[in-house]
């Protein structure tokens, strides 16, 4: 191990010196800054001093050092080598020397990098495969996510050369900071224990991906699903069908309008091709001068386990996955897992695109350890020969075994999440990621007040200047509030909310919060006694729809009038808008024939009218109709009006069927009226309701209380007052039990010398000195409860008395204390008499029963048998 150290300082030295720069001459450097100097005047200095301070230097996040990180606490594992890792370092040695001499072109392999301690740890051992103990964290893209905001990305000290320390994945966690290796190892260590067949990569990679550049990509959140166009199917032409008529436009003149839309559309395609181009070129980022050689570390998760079809990329730092021929990767060196080492021994020049991850084909990958359990070559690259020497064979795998090296075990302890460190995500529970025109902010649980989980930002703009929507995504919230989308150039606000809310709502659409404005509200229709699904309001209408009600109502359209202005200033609640019209549509009631099921009701409350409308028989075109006018039931007389044929216009489909008599009319007429005041009534109590949901909305959003599950007993004070108070009882219970658990005759026995038999005699006296002890107790408290019963009535009769002297100079004030002190003396008096009267009821009872258990007491028992 120690020639394995001085060989890697040796390394490091050799390096420093070649990156050293020569210092320029003194002479030199005073010439160039006097010919400087002379060429600078003030107007030049003041647009340099302007264009630096335009310019942000990036703050380097502090990275992880053997300074900064505690050591004296780490296991025996993290500062020594067993021999059997000895061992293996050794044969990584012996094997980094014969890669450099077989392939002199290419640079050193990362095989033993140094640990927390300083100590050389091989690359295998550094991954600890671990299942964590979490429902979440058992797919691939719920551990990278967790990596990813977990942990804060430091970038290498040197991005062309591969890092000298290489951390355990519980130092990372510890510190919630790391490189992309320490990152690749942590994930690589969660998803070998969920069961993937994952390895940690050594390559080549983008700058974008190597510095977590994520300003030219697509936020995810912002990418909509596409949509399944279905296709129609055309209905067969009918064999007798009517031909159509006879098309007399001129074709020509069809031929040259065809003509001018498609130079239209030819047209249109080129601007905007142009002008997509113009934004793909601004967008394009600067040539990158160390394109292909900035060192890069991801995780290789291959086809076959856990029915993962195809092999992918898992970047650890943005959780993202990226075909095996994507072009942010470059190359690759080598990769690894927890039970060997393989070196990529196939040419890069295409990138990542055409190299086969068969780690079993010697030719393309070089192993490191020579084990049994090394993947075997895919099926098109077998070879269908079979030997013919079984022998031989056999003597082969027994020699392989003989040589073959197993991995020792991990240094690393096992990778712990405690439940906060789950919950909290975030490095200090926040985390900011900014994506092409987007950016995306993460909270931890109940770290904002208002229950702000997520918050994502689209701008219209590169620069991130003019803001086009916000999407605010809560957790645990008392209102059920879900996601809040803002669109700022309309100004439309969207309210989601989860199924809960006090008045069933799902979806609030808005612009203002004030009432009589365009809103669209939807809810629940199951947790709703009316069926209520959707409700738009408009300054003129309210419009409401239904499903599955037993009256077949479906659709309420309540239109207003202009308000009437009154003296007073008056509120919406006392000074409703005026109904106008009231149009009711229902649907099919089987039950009924179609010329007596109304499909529609509007009721004209000014024009005082009422129209039906029923619904279409099978096989009609037309329905039945039927309009009445409403009158009052008196004339201004005060005589009865009676029903006219004139008050009721129909329209009947099948009219030689049914005919209708007046008697008919009057009753529907009559029904009629009282459903227009019951509509009525809906209409007032559905502005009622809104003006209500419009008043919680604003209570919610000012108070926004959170929920807390009672199994958080950190947060739900409720649940923690509960268990204290259990735990308190518990205790009072356990001191009861020690209290009963005493010696009453350990005083007593005390008085006896230590050693000896106790005899007849000292036993008598022991029950007698015990008896006369409890009696003189029993005296001592009645005379205690006696005295304060003196004490009471003898300052009561004092207040009694002052109050008799000074009963006229008293002001109101005083009478109210005298009397409350007087209420209060007597209700403690009266409860002292009741105690000294208990007390003296009990005595003589507890006396007896003390004296019983001394008679069968085991201790005294033989000795006090001819006294009981």
């Amino acid at each position: 191990m120690e020639v394995l150290i001085e060989k890697v300082e040796e390394e490091e030295e050799a390096e420093q010196e070649e990156g050293a720069e020569r210092p320029v001459k003194p002479e030199k450097m005073t010439k160039l800054l006097q010919k400087e100097t002379t060429t600078l005047t003030q107007e030049t200095l003041r647009n340099m001093e302007q264009k630096m301070l335009e310019i942000k230097v990036p703050v380097p996040k502090e990275p992880l050092t053997k300074d900064t990180i505690d050591t004296s606490k780490l296991p025996l594992s993290y500062k020594i080598n067993t021999p059997k890792e000895e061992q293996l370092l050794q044969v990584a040695d012996n094997f980094s020397r014969q890669y450099s001499h077989l392939c002199p072109d290419r640079v050193p392999l990362l095989l033993y990098p140094l640990n927390e301690c300083h100590v050389p740890k091989f690359v295998s051992t550094t991954i600890r495969p671990t299942l964590m103990p979490y429902s979440d964290l058992y797919n691939w893209d719920s551990c990278a996510q967790f990596v990813s905001d977990f942990l804060t990305m430091v970038p290498l000290p040197d991005p062309l050369k591969l890092p000298r320390y290489l951390y355990s994945s519980t130092t990372v966690l510890r510190y919630q900071k790391g490189n992309c290796f320490d990152f690749s190892t942590l994930l690589c260590s969660m998803l070998i224990g969920s069961g993937y067949d994952a390895y940690c990569v050594n390559g080549y990679a983008s700058q974008d991906l190597c510095l977590m550049d994520l300003t030219r990509e697509v936020c995810p959140l912002t990418m909509k699903a596409k949509k399944v166009v279905r296709k129609v199917e055309k209905a067969p032409p009918k064999k007798y069908a009517i031909k159509p008529p006879r098309d007399l436009t001129s074709r020509f003149e069809q031929e040259q309008e065809l003509k001018r839309q498609r130079e239209m559309k030819a047209a249109e395609e080129k601007r905007l091709r142009e002008e997509e181009e113009r934004l793909l070129e601004a967008e394009k980022a600067a040539p990158d001068s160390l394109h292909g050689l900035r060192v890069h570390s991801w995780v290789l998760v291959l086809s076959g386990k856990r029915e993962v079809p195809e092999s992918f990329f898992i970047d650890p730092f943005t959780a993202h996955s990226y075909s095996t021929q994507d072009d942010h990767f470059l190359g690759i060196e080598s990769l690894w897992n927890h039970k060997n080492y393989w070196v990529n021994m196939q040419d890069c020049w295409n990138g990542c695109k055409d190299l086969v991850f068969d780690l079993g084909d010697p030719v393309r990958w070089e192993y490191l350890l020579l084990g049994t359990d090394k993947p075997h070559l895919m099926a098109g690259d077998e070879d269908n020969g079979v030997s013919e020497d079984d022998d031989d064979v056999e003597n082969l795998g027994k020699e392989d075994e003989e040589k073959s090296f197993d991995m020792p075990h991990s240094w690393v302890e096992p990778i712990e999440i405690s439940p906060e460190a789950f919950e909290t995500r975030c490095p200090s529970g926040k985390k900011v990621i900014q994506y092409k025109r987007a950016k995306l902010e993460k909270w931890a649980p109940y770290l904002n007040s208002n229950g702000l989980m997520c918050r994502l930002t689209t701008y219209e703009d590169l620069e991130c200047t003019r803001i086009v929507e916000i999407k605010e995504w809560y957790e645990n919230r008392e209102d059920m509030l879900e996601l809040k989308h803002m669109n700022k150039i309309t100004g439309l606000n969207i309210d989601y909310f989860k199924p809960g809310h006090p008045q069933a709502l799902r979806v609030h659409t808005y612009k203002s919060m004030l009432p009589e404005n365009d809103r669209a509200m939807e809810f629940y229709e199951s947790a709703r006694v009316d069926s209520l699904i959707r409700r738009e309001e408009t300054p003129d209408t309210m419009t409401e729809y239904f499903q599955e009600r037993p009256d077949f109502l479906s659709y309420r359209q309540v239109n207003y009038g202009p308000r009437i202005k009154k003296p007073a200033p008056s509120s919406t609640e006392s000074n409703p808008r005026p109904v106008v019209k009231i149009t009711e549509r229902f649907r099919r009631n089987p039950a009924k024939p179609a010329d007596e099921d109304v499909a529609e009701r509007v009721f004209l409350i000014m024009d005082e009218r009422i129209q039906l409308r029923y619904h279409c028989r099978e096989d009609y075109i037309t329905a039945s109709k039927r309009e009445f006018l409403r009158r009052t039931e008196v004339d201004s007389k005060g005589n009865k009006i009676i029903m006219t044929p004139d008050m009721c216009i129909s329209f009947e489909v099948e009219p030689m069927e049914h005919t209708k008599k007046l008697l008919y009319q009057y009753e529907t007429m009559m029904q009629l009226k009282s459903e227009e005041k019951l509509s009525r009534h809906q209409a007032w109590e559905s502005e009622l309701e809104v003006l209500e949901i419009l008043k919680l909305r604003e209570e919610e959003e000012e108070t926004h209380v959170l929920t807390i599950s009672i199994y958080d007993t950190k947060r739900n004070e409720k649940s923690r007052e509960y268990r204290e108070a259990l735990e308190r009882v518990m205790h009072e219970e356990h001191l009861r039990q020690m209290e009963t658990q005493l010696d009453y005759l350990a005083p007593f026995l005390a008085q006896l010398p230590p050693g000896e038999k106790m005899t007849r005699w000292q036993a008598v006296r022991l029950k007698d000195e015990c008896l006369s002890d409890f009696k003189q107790r029993l005296i001592d408290k009645a005379n205690l409860i006696q005295a304060r019963f003196e004490k009471e009535s003898q300052e009561l009769q004092k207040k009694q008395q002052w109050y008799q002297e000074n009963q006229v100079t008293l002001t109101p004030e005083d009478k109210d204390l005298y009397l409350s002190y007087c209420s209060q003396a007597m209700f403690r008096i009266r409860i002292l008499e009741q105690r000294l009267s208990r007390h003296k009821e009990l005595a003589p009872l507890k006396y007896l029963a003390l004296e019983e258990k001394l008679y069968k007491e085991p201790r005294l028992a033989e000795f006090l048998k001819s006294f009981a």
